[in-house]
C-alpha cells in the first residue's frame, strides 16, 4: 500500500453488542509497532500537523467522530471523516497530515509501524518535498 485510502475492519454484528479486531497482516498493512490513542481535544483544536519520513499509520475513530486533512506536496487536500470503529484510515510515510473537528467524547486510535522516533518527523510541510 503506497496511497492514503480506507480499510475496513471485520464487523461481527450481535443483538447483545457489535464486536470488531484488526490482526497483523490480515487487516493492517504492516507489523504494528506502537499504539497511541487521542481523546480529550477541546473544541476548535487541531492535533497532528506534520508527516513521517518512515512511519506508517492506520487511524481508526474508537467513539465520536473527527476529519483527517491530508495535504499533498502540491498543496492540495482530501478530507477523510472518520466515525466508525470498523473503518481505518491508512496512510503511509511522506504524507502530511492534520486532525481536526473532533466532536465531544472522541477517542481517536493510531496503529504505527515504528516506535517512537522524534527524528522521523517532518514539521515544515515546505521541507516535505526533500525528505
Amino acid at each position: 500500500m503506497h496511497n492514503v485510502q480506507i480499510i475496513e475492519l471485520p464487523k461481527i454484528l450481535d443483538p447483545r453488542g457489535n464486536l470488531t479486531f484488526l490482526q497483523t497482516n490480515d487487516h493492517i498493512p504492516f507489523d504494528i509497532k506502537r499504539v497511541f490513542w487521542t481523546y480529550d481535544v477541546p473544541g476548535g483544536e487541531i492535533r497532528g500537523g506534520h508527516a513521517y519520513k518512515m512511519q506508517h499509520e492506520v487511524i481508526i475513530a474508537l467513539s465520536g467522530s473527527f476529519d483527517v486533512v491530508i495535504t499533498r506536496p502540491d498543496g492540495s487536500e482530501e478530507k477523510y471523516h472518520l466515525n466508525r470503529s470498523y473503518y481505518g484510515l491508512y496512510i503511509p510515510a511522506g504524507i502530511w497530515r492534520h486532525l481536526e473537528n473532533f466532536a465531544t467524547n472522541t477517542c481517536a486510535l493510531t496503529l504505527a509501524n515504528t516506535f517512537y522516533d522524534e527524528s522521523d518527523y517532518i514539521r515544515d510541510h515546505s521541507l516535505l518535498s526533500n525528505s
